[in-house]
């Protein structure tokens, strides 16, 4: 069953990669034509990384960007094979790549294809555009900012006209602008305001639909011909008001109870006696229109509320007068119905009206625009515009391939190889800046967003790892991953502060808010269990002394307490027992003499070693003590690896990039004097007391040391001399035995 996946091995390729070791990790190396041009061939199960994020990264974005065809914000392999690919398609020589340069001549464009030719001469077009007609190379910063290439041509082949598309036809200008103030405009490419295929056909669409609108208010039947629009205004301005008047004048038919607190009460005319009332507010507008009495006709002359005489006066001029005669002073309900009915259908129509913005231009403007030819002039220039699209495509080709002339090899070395991570004098894409924090300098930093969900991954890597939050006034606050590999981490703690320099040399102030504690040096795994020891016996030093300062606390304030509450008689103090403490004592006696029989008894076997033996005594007794320590550490040490900090990023790191002892000297460099320095050792706030103290007891252990070894030495030449062991006593000769007495011979037999 054949694999869905891409084939990434060539089995059959001639082409011979050459590989570097470095770190431990076997890395292809690019410099000729066919590194660039096979590289799809080459496994990759030996690719370093598989893919990468875009930002976040040293590098330039806008190259990623390029690499990065579907937008996800991800590198992956193919993207990035396939824009080598490009590349060397329009190169003549693809291996100009691995240089990395800014600038790239015009003869290294493959003129032999058709995309060579037109990218070749869009990279003209864009020298001439920013004054250099004349050069022979084109580089980053001449197509840094195409929009300028762009603002200077009549149509850039983006579908968009903007006001040099127009070529100084005052009469479509006018159009133009007024699609722009009414329907809305999308920027070109060049960054200006203009206007596409889109949105002129929504602006002639919408004169169409306004159009119709009115041809079809032309038709109704209108109370007072041109005068309605502004009549029906009138009427809607006191509809409301005179609505609720004929509402209260029904109440009081209905129930003649109702009359008088419809027309409001006394207590709130009292209010109003109070105020300024030279101009009637929205209390005074607040009352009913006029007084309310049952099945009586609204007042248009005497009778009507201050604050709605002005409006009801016009309503009157307007309204009433032209639709039920001159001279009406009043208005009764029915008449009111009948001024509604016949304006119903004008405001219907004005109900439908289309929500449309053209319709502030006018129907007169709005009739000129649809009789004209004027769309079909703007849609023309449009197809104009794209016509020279493939033209214009080549200068966006001409700023890519400059942009891959500069950016493919290094990110190749730094993707499919870490060239630049294990090389001393130059920077990987993810380190970030160098941290300065414990008389060390920490150059593999990587910026992270969350230092939580970053360590939980990171962790795996067996580096000590110090977050920390960077802070500085003129940028936003940003979070790095620290990696020491060089000292130890006595004073690697939270809330320690340093100092962190980015890649473009700004200092950031940095504080430590997380840790992951792993091992930084043998050094440091050596001196681990005599730091843990001094650290265990000052820690109970200090509980004992608490327990013993608490307690002494405590005593005071009970015989405090007692002799306050006793009447100043002191607590009879309790007679001392001692035979409660026998046993304590005992058992104190006891263990202090096992540990001086012990110490007694090392001494002794140390003192009884020969000279030569002693030091592999002392090297033994370290060993044992530290050795699981330095065991466990070195380890650690030899499975230090980058992966998990950068997978933690977002990498896909393929290959184990170890970092070894030599490798971790390296990222991490410890305060040392500079070599020509000059010191004094004169220090005048020395503790002189402390320091004879230190030399007393130093000149002393030399000499209990000599005087062990000339001990030693002695019993040594006595044992060469007499044949015996060393520490050997002369024992006194044995006494020699008393002669026996000689048988008595035995007497003949008688014959």
């Amino acid at each position: 069953m054949p694999s869905s996946l891409p084939k990434t091995e060539n089995p059959d390729t001639k082409h011979v990669w050459r590989f570097a070791r470095a770190g431990g990790l076997d890395q292809v190396q690019f410099g000729t034509a066919e590194d660039f041009l096979d590289l799809a061939s080459l496994d990759q199960k030996l690719w370093v990384a598989l893919s990468c994020p875009t930002h976040g990264l040293h590098f330039d974005e806008r190259t990623l960007a390029l690499v990065d065809t579907d937008g996800d914000g991800r590198i992956r392999a193919p993207e990035l094979i396939a824009a080598v690919r490009w590349a060397c398609e329009l190169l003549k020589d693809p291996s100009v790549l691995a240089q990395g340069s800014a600038s790239m001549p015009l003869g290294a464009i493959n003129d032999a294809t058709e995309a060579g030719v037109r990218t070749l001469a869009a990279a003209r077009r864009i020298l001439q555009a920013v004054g250099k007609p004349d050069a022979q190379a084109i580089t980053t910063e001449d197509t840094e900012d195409l929009a300028k290439v762009f603002g200077k041509l009549e149509f850039n082949g983006d579908g968009v006209l903007s006001p040099l598309s127009l070529g100084g036809d005052a009469e479509v200008r006018r159009v133009f602008d007024e699609i722009i103030a009414t329907t809305g405009a999308v920027k070109d490419r060049s960054g200006m305001d203009g206007v596409d295929g889109a949105i002129v056909g929504r602006f002639f669409e919408q004169l169409g639909v306004y159009n119709t609108w009115a041809e079809q208010g032309e038709q109704l039947p209108l109370p007072l011909a041109s005068e309605t629009s502004a009549a029906f205004l009138r009427l809607q301005t006191v509809r409301a008001k005179v609505a609720d008047y004929f509402t209260r004048c029904q109440l009081a038919a209905f129930d003649a109870r109702a009359t008088a607190p419809l027309n409001r009460g006394e207590s709130e005319f009292a209010v109003l006696a109070a105020l300024d009332l030279s101009t009637p507010g929205d209390a005074v507008g607040a009352l009913p229109l006029a007084r309310v009495e049952a099945g009586r006709a609204l007042p248009l002359a005497e009778g009507v509320n201050p604050a709605w005489a002005a409006q009801i006066a016009a309503f009157r001029t307007q309204v009433v007068e032209p639709l039920l005669g001159r001279h009406r002073t009043t208005l009764t309900e029915a008449e009111w119905l009948d001024l509604l009915a016949r304006f119903a259908p004008f405001e219907a129509h004005v109900a439908a009206k289309p929500a449309v913005p053209v319709g502030k231009l006018g129907v007169a403007r709005i009739r000129e625009l649809l009789a004209g030819n004027m769309r079909t002039r703007l849609e023309s220039l449009i197809q104009q515009d794209l016509a020279v699209a493939p033209e214009i495509a080549a200068i966006d080709s001409a700023d890519r391939l400059v942009r891959y002339h500069r950016d493919l090899g290094p990110l190749l070395n730094n993707f499919v190889s870490f060239r630049d991570f294990y090389s001393p004098d130059r920077w990987a894409p993810f380190q970030a800046g160098t941290l300065y924090l414990d008389n060390r300098s920490c150059e593999l930093c990587v910026q992270v967003g969350d230092p939580g969900a970053h360590s939980v991954l990171a962790a795996q890597s067996n580096l000590f790892i110090a977050y920390c939050e960077c802070r500085r006034v003129d940028c936003a606050p940003m979070k790095i991953a620290a990696c020491f590999t060089k000292g130890d981490s006595d004073y690697l703690r939270v809330g320690r502060n340093g100092v962190f320099y980015d890649r473009k040399g700004r200092d950031w102030d940095a504080t430590i808010v997380k840790v992951v504690e792993n091992a930084i040096s043998l050094r440091q795994a050596f001196w681990l269990p005599y730091k843990k020891l001094v650290n265990f016996i000052e820690g109970q030093t200090a509980k004992f002394a608490a327990a013993k300062d608490k307690s002494a606390d405590e005593k005071l304030a009970a015989g405090v307490s007692t002799g306050a509450g006793g009447g100043g008689q002191p607590a009879r103090a309790e007679a001392f027992d001692i035979g409660k403490f026998a046993g304590i004592f005992a058992a104190i006696g006891l263990a202090l003499g096992y540990i001086v029989g012990a110490l007694a008894a090392i001494v002794v076997g140390f003192v009884k070693l020969e000279p030569r033996q002693m030091p592999l005594a002392i090297a033994g007794a370290l060993l044992l003590v530290s050795g699981p320590s330095v065991l466990l550490a070195w380890l650690k040490l030899r499975q230090r690896t980058l992966g998990p900090v950068l997978d933690a990023t977002g990498w896909a790191i393929n290959g184990r990039v170890r970092i070894n002892v030599p490798l971790g000297a390296a990222l991490t460099h410890q305060a040392r004097l500079p070599a020509n320095a000059e010191r004094t050792l004169k220090d005048p706030y020395e503790d002189k007391a402390a320091s004879r103290r230190r030399r007393l007891t130093a000149l002393m252990l030399v000499l209990a040391l000599l005087g062990l070894a000339a001990w030693s030495a002695r019993d040594h030449w006595r044992w060469r001399v007499t044949g015996g062991t060393p520490h050997e006593t002369a024992a006194p000769a044995p006494a020699a035995p008393a002669p026996e007495a000689a048988p008595a011979p035995a007497s003949k037999p008688a014959t």
